[in-house]
């Protein structure tokens, strides 16, 4: 029965950066409310069945603004995947339908914006120009605090901007800390850390 189909809907994250995929029943969402939030508890994307009509509202890690997308009831139920984007960016920011397709779709999602991000830190743009410098900013201050330091307990690193995150590696291990730079929510969590610990090699001895 088409009330028991069941869809798969996928989004990034603007908070976590993490890629969401969840899969729900027709019954489920229309039980529940259609509030689909992502682990992290901080965005969801909410899905209202209208009939005819299927309202799709998104949080969109591009620019930080919810979008809200409409399609109808069929082609919510039967289609392999629909993608819905950004207007502002022009990329994909959910996905709804057949579990392999949508994380195929979501896999090449992260491609992408993998590759943008490392060749707009290499050319110097980023998603946000203002966040990207204040983030600096304060990373900046917190190695002048020595501050930034590594679980194997070097604290020698060095730094790699990318489109709407930076990354500090550890110059002893390699170990990594991910740091994401492209909203004003990043710039805030960032503010409130005195010290930055990245996760690399721990001495040895130690477990």
């Amino acid at each position: 029965m088409i009330e028991d189909a069941k869809r798969s809907i996928a989004f990034l994250c603007p908070s976590c950066r993490q890629p969401v995929i969840l899969e729900r029943s027709v019954f489920q969402l229309a039980a529940a409310g259609g509030k689909l939030p992502c682990p992290c508890g901080k965005s969801s994307i909410r899905i209202d069945l209208m009939g005819d009509r299927v309202n799709l509202t998104v949080p969109c890690l591009f620019c930080e603004q919810e979008h809200t997308v409409t399609c109808s009831t069929h082609a919510f139920l039967t289609e392999k995947c629909l993608a819905f984007s950004c207007a502002n960016s022009g990329l994909d920011c959910c996905y709804v339908g057949e579990e392999e397709p949508v994380f195929a779709a979501m896999k090449r999602l992260e491609e992408t914006l993998d590759v943008l991000e490392t060749e707009a830190g290499a050319e110097g743009t980023f998603l946000n120009d203002l966040v990207m410098e204040e983030i600096l900013g304060e990373l900046r201050d917190i190695g002048l605090r020595d501050g930034i330091s590594c679980t194997c307990g070097c604290r020698d690193w060095k730094l790699k901007i990318n489109y709407s995150s930076v990354e500090l590696f550890c110059a002893r291990c390699g170990g990594a800390l991910k740091l994401p730079a492209a909203t004003m929510s990043d710039l805030e969590d960032l503010c409130c850390k005195p010290t930055l610990l990245i996760r690399g090699d721990r001495p040895k001895g130690e477990e």
